[in-house]
């Protein structure tokens, strides 16, 4: 039976190691950029509903994770929980829209 060659083995494992680390840290980074991205629309989202004449007197609480906005908080109007619904899914980056306003 042949020995293997202890530098192979050596290299082998170092490559296995810095592709594991590879990985690890690129996920790493995905987190915090979709952390970042969130944030952004988060903040977007916000902005748009302050400056609608319709919203910007009620308070809508706006929450973002993994792209997925979260409206909370009270309107006077089924119409106004729509346009919330609608503005936040104008924003880039958007993928759905949880609106859990309720009509007061």
């Amino acid at each position: 039976m042949k020995k293997s060659n202890p530098f192979v083995r050596v290299l082998v494992l170092g490559v296995l190691f810095a592709a594991t680390a590879a990985c690890w840290s690129a996920s790493k980074q995905e987190r915090a950029v979709q952390y970042v991205d969130d944030s952004v629309i988060t903040a977007q989202v916000k902005a748009l509903l302050a400056s609608d004449d319709l919203l910007r007197s009620f308070q809508v609480s706006v929450e973002t994770s993994q792209g997925v906005v979260q409206l909370s908080g009270f309107v006077g109007s089924q119409d106004s929980a729509d346009q919330a619904g609608r503005v936040a899914m104008g924003v880039q980056g958007v993928s759905s829209v949880r609106n859990d306003l309720v009509v007061q």
